[in-house]
């Protein structure tokens, strides 16, 4: 199928999937080509939430399965790679710009907001039973105080949270890149 023939549509309808997704990041990040191993075994650890040398024989295997048999040859018939099932080479064909809209961004490098948001929550929980139970300096009458700090504090985790996932955001006190 050629670059042309390549519709929004099945550009959504084959990026769906996050292990094409996944495969297409990785292949960019290697310069366009690799052998299957890595490939599976990235993918894995991303699927897994874990360094690629903690993925386990399993996971590696059900990853490499379904790359095998489903996503690579799915991604060979639209144009996107080109696979060898036999030497087990993957090459990334040239126009990946247009498929860059659909890829999951740093997968390697997510921060991990639930974990900073379920912190702030914690403390604002205690916070606000020191205060309920007028526990060392909080009194009841810090409780509005507390309540609005923890709301700025929400407020500058969401914007930063926002700010972090569109890298092309330029704000207004940031120096222009060169």
């Amino acid at each position: 199928m050629s670059d042309s023939e390549l519709t929004q549509a099945k550009l959504f309808d084959v990026f769906s999937n996050a292990r094409r997704r996944r495969t297409v990041q990785f292949l960019k990040r290697q310069g366009g080509s690799c052998d299957l191993a890595p490939l599976v075994e990235q993918v894995a650890a991303w699927e897994n939430d874990t360094d690629i040398d903690d993925v386990t024989r399993t996971q590696r295997r059900r990853v490499y399965i379904s790359l095998y048999q489903t996503h690579l040859p799915m991604l060979e018939d639209h144009g996107i790679v080109d696979w060898d099932p036999d030497g087990h080479e993957i090459e990334l064909l040239p126009s990946t710009e247009r498929f860059e809209p659909y890829l999951d961004r740093h997968l390697e490098d997510q921060t991990q907001w639930h974990r900073r948001y379920a912190a702030v929550t914690v403390l604002g929980c205690v916070a606000f039973g020191l205060a309920a139970f007028a526990i060392g300096p909080l009194t009841t009458a810090m409780a509005p105080i507390i309540a609005l700090a923890l709301c700025v504090v929400v407020l500058g985790l969401s914007v930063a949270q926002h700010v972090s996932r569109r890298p092309e955001l330029q704000l207004p006190f940031q120096r222009a890149s060169r």
